[in-house]
């Protein structure tokens, strides 16, 4: 700690500093555990010379001149101390919290940094899968995924006139359901999408949404289709027909293509 910030130390204690100087201290006390400590070992020297006879004291100086200056500084303690007491004590207490919680957090980090995580792949984590593919299904035939151009299960496609988007899509049935495998192309973004499956009684269920960006895709600057899947549990026999539909940020829908 420099003499300076000694002096001012012993300065807001007694309570003498100006506003400015006073709440520059304060910031400075709240990182700094040392003048924290000091001013705190020093609270007792003040409370002791608010309790001081300035009459009695300056009735022993030698010099007047001495006297009056020595009972002003001691009638401005009397007054300033109970002002900057509460002040004194918030700083003191923020100051305990902030060492506090920096210290918690160095254990929580540390804990954080050095427990393994259960989770965590044994070697570097792998890029995600691009949006051209599909990710392989567990009980597919052969034990390869379903993707490219050959869609596993009963062939449906169509392209809208009006929207010119065309969606070639594969309904497989499971025992649990219906395993869904679209690829959508010549569509333009950026759009929000969403599959909805159109039950034979008429009511639907939306299956899957995603985003398109600005390139789209199945276009020029994205030739690719984009291929997803989707499950449900409807069995084959209760989908009347799928659609791909875009939403507004109203919520409003509109159907870009509807598959048969």
């Amino acid at each position: 700690m420099t003499q300076e910030q000694h002096f001012d130390v012993a300065a807001y204690a007694l309570g003498v500093l100006d506003d400015r100087d006073a709440a520059r201290f304060e910031d400075h006390l709240i990182d700094c555990a040392t003048c924290a400590i000091e001013l705190e070992s020093m609270l007792p020297v003040v409370d002791i010379l608010s309790d001081v006879d300035a009459d009695a004291l300056v009735a022993t100086e030698q010099s007047r001149r001495d006297g009056i200056v020595l009972k002003k500084m001691i009638g401005e303690v009397k007054r300033e101390r109970r002002r900057a007491n509460s002040r004194r004590l918030y700083s003191l207490a923020a100051a305990v919290v902030v060492f506090a919680m920096l210290s918690i957090g160095a254990l929580f980090a540390g804990g954080q940094w050095l427990a393994p995580d259960p989770q965590a792949p044994s070697t570097q984590a792998q890029p995600p899968r691009s949006s051209k593919q599909l990710d392989p299904l567990p009980f597919s035939e052969g034990g390869v995924g379903i993707g490219g151009p050959d869609l596993a299960g009963e062939r449906l496609g169509g392209t809208d006139a009006r929207s010119g988007v065309r969606a070639d899509v594969a309904l497989e049935p499971k025992d649990w359901g219906t395993q869904v495998s679209f690829a959508v192309s010549n569509i333009k973004g950026p759009l929000t999408c969403r599959l909805v499956a159109v039950r034979t009684d008429g009511s639907s269920e939306v299956l899957s949404t995603w985003q398109v960006g600005d390139k789209g895709w199945g276009t020029a600057a994205q030739p690719d289709p984009l291929l997803l899947q989707a499950a449900t549990a409807l069995p084959r026999e209760d989908i009347a027909h799928l659609q791909i539909q875009s939403i507004d940020d109203k919520g409003a829908t509109e159907t870009l293509v509807r598959v048969p």
